[in-house]
């Protein structure tokens, strides 16, 4: 990652948290210690942010609380050629007028511009999927309802009876924070609980991560394997999670990032 690139993620990841560690940047980064502690000192110098013991916290820090997890702006940065070639990889499963699913995310957000292209019946939680689609395709578009959540771009009801149910969707896709033996993980209370009203609505479960998503692990179990019908991933994907994966009868999908081809794995 070029530094101005690795300065836009520390800048927009002090905005999400008053005080964010160096380990977290470097994580954020893929960078070293070294640089991001480099980076860290020449936004100090610059007066955007303020070097602390460890960390770096913002000038103003934000004050309102949001969801648990790093927001859209940060995450939309990350790995962007693995998460271009799952979401092709998914949109290859959809057919014109199949009524769809789509949760927000960076990664389903990738699955917007080969959808420009199919008239699907989506229905979505993202205003950024929504908003785009309406631009650039002549898909259906249904949003949910509920309130909105800036720093992440997803609309969440706490409602039992929302729109949600009323839409019936073939499939749904979907990310994840992290992705064990046990199931999909997510990071706040509030995603699981409107996450889980989506996914009783699909037939089946499509689930898109990268392959770090495997290393990456939370509090919150969405659900357990057993639920996802298809996993797309990047050839970055271990022998043993893909194991793991197989144990459960979960269909799997490595795609080659940035080359457009994907290998299906029994």
């Amino acid at each position: 990652m070029h530094e101005t690139e690795r300065h836009r993620v520390i800048l927009s990841a002090v905005e999400d948290r008053a005080v964010i560690t160096v380990l977290d940047l470097c994580n954020l980064t893929g960078a070293s210690e070294a640089t991001v502690r480099r980076d860290i000192s020449s936004l100090d110098a610059q007066k955007k942010v303020r070097r602390v013991r460890g960390g770096v916290e913002a000038l103003h820090p934000p004050q309102f609380v949001g969801l648990a997890g790093r927001t859209f702006a940060v995450n939309e940065m990350l790995r962007i050629k693995e998460k271009q070639a799952i979401a092709r990889a998914a949109v290859e499963l959809c057919e014109d007028g199949d009524p769809i699913i789509i949760n927000g995310g960076t990664t389903t957000f990738q699955m917007v511009h080969p959808l420009a292209t199919r008239r699907c019946q989506i229905f979505t939680n993202s205003f950024p999927i929504a908003e785009h689609l309406l631009k650039h395709s002549k898909n259906t578009i249904m949003l949910s309802g509920g309130a909105i959540y800036r720093e992440q771009n997803i609309i969440l009801s706490p409602f039992d009876n929302d729109v949600t149910r009323n839409f019936y969707a073939r499939r749904m896709f979907m990310g994840a924070q992290g992705i064990g033996p046990l199931g999909l993980m997510e990071a706040d209370p509030l995603l699981v609980q409107s996450e889980t009203k989506l996914i009783s609505q699909a037939d089946e479960l499509v689930v898109l991560v990268d392959s770090t998503k495997f290393d990456t692990r939370s509090s919150l179990i969405l659900c357990g394997l057993e639920r996802i019908s298809t996993l797309i991933t990047d050839e970055g994907i271990s022998d043993k999670a893909a194991s793991v994966l197989a144990a459960a009868d979960v269909k799997l999908i490595v795609v080659q990032a940035g080359s457009g081809q994907d290998e299906e794995v029994a």
